[in-house]
Formats: C-alpha cells, structure tokens, sequence
C-alpha cells in the first residue's frame, strides 16, 4: 500500500466492543496517509418501525435526545482521534440501512477510498438473523475495505 493512497477514510463505529480497536488502527492508517477521517454512525430507523418496536411511538423528544447522545459518543470518538495528531476528522450520522450507507451511499457521497470497519458488531445470533453488515461491505462496497478484527 503506497503511504498515500488513501486520503478520504470511513470508520463506521456503532459502540460495540469493537471500537475501540478500530479506533487505534483507524488513526494509525489516517496517519500514515495524512488523510482525512470521516466517522459514521448509522441509525437503522427500520429497527423502530417495524416488528415489536413498531408499537413504540417514537417521539420528536426521543429521536433528539437519541440522537444528541449518538452525537456526544461521536465527538468523543473525534477528540481520541485529534489527541492522536490528526486534524482533518469529520462526524456523521445517517438514517437508513447499514449495509447500504456504509457500501455504497456514503462512499459515493464522500468519495472514501478507504472503510475501515469492525468485523462485527453483532452477537453470533444477530449476524445469523440479520446478516453480517461487514460482508457485505466487503462484497460491494466501491472502495477499499480493510477489515479490523
């Protein structure tokens, strides 16, 4: 890998257990690239409306109120990266399908030519239910993918 070939990095982070090693390796590659680090959280809406969670009602407080503390842990995420000596580090939130945003939407909109992503964030259970989010990722995603385990 050339040290500058990747200038424009995703790191999807959703809080699992995970993170905090993507974090570290995340900065490490920005580093080496001198290259600017977008930080994305994906809000899954279709988790709040469909199935059980569909007779929640989602109330303009509690959308707010989540997504100023999904904001918070973000900014949290930034500082670690900026005390790590990068300058150029961007947060993101987006409603819709991970799998989706992360593959295809947000690299297309940022034009990343790097996502560095967690190899799950899902319980054994969950990837079998759900799907693994990194998979398929790694399959369509236009861009680079290097997986952190």
């Amino acid at each position: 890998m050339n040290k500058s070939q990747h200038q424009k990095i995703l790191v999807p982070v959703d809080g699992s257990k995970i993170t905090p090693r993507l974090m570290d390796r995340a900065i490490e590659v920005a580093k080496q690239n001198h290259a600017t680090l977008d930080l994305l959280n994906v809000i899954q809406i279709d988790q709040m409306t469909d199935g059980f969670a569909s007779t929640m009602e989602i109330d303009e407080d509690g959308t707010y109120v989540m997504v100023k503390t999904i904001e918070e842990r973000l900014d949290d995420l930034k500082q670690r990266a900026v005390k790590a000596g990068l300058t150029d580090v961007h947060i993101h939130m987006r409603f819709g399908s991970p799998k989706e945003v992360i593959a295809r939407e947000f690299p297309h909109d940022h034009q990343t030519d790097l996502t560095i992503i967690g190899a799950t964030g899902l319980s054994r259970v969950e990837r079998v239910l759900v799907g693994s989010t990194t998979a398929y990722v790694v399959r369509y995603s236009p861009c680079d993918v290097m997986v952190v385990h």
